[in-house]
């Protein structure tokens, strides 16, 4: 039921900015934290940022604060990912999340692919 579509990777510069949208079914989107994680080939998937139901709190990894800022647009079901000034230790597939207490971490979309190279 629980559906999780992400999109707007793509290959771009170092220096360059991005932004990946996730649109959600199957669940009360309003009621439910949103998170996007990373990850990288030979890595583990990292958690990236969460934003609370109704976007007034966030909180991001170490290595993209600063640099990306997650928002959501609760009449869309939808969460985003502005990612600015790229370095080439970003490129990873990302993924969005539904914070849904024990169903945390256990329904993924196929992710989107984000290259950062020159």
């Amino acid at each position: 039921q629980v559906q999780l579509v992400e999109s707007g990777g793509g290959l771009v510069q170092p220096g360059g900015s991005l932004r990946l949208s996730c649109a959600a079914s199957g669940f009360t989107f309003r009621n439910v934290p949103m998170s996007w994680y990373r990850q990288a080939p030979g890595k583990e998937r990292e958690l990236v940022a969460v934003i609370t139901v109704a976007g007034g709190n966030t909180n991001y990894a170490d290595s993209v604060k600063g640099r990306f800022t997650i928002s959501r647009d609760n009449a869309k079901n939808t969460v985003y990912l502005q990612m600015n000034s790229l370095k080439p230790e970003d490129t990873a597939v990302y993924y969005c999340n539904a914070e849904i207490g024990w169903l945390s971490r256990m329904y993924w979309g196929q992710g989107t692919q984000v290259t950062v190279s020159s």
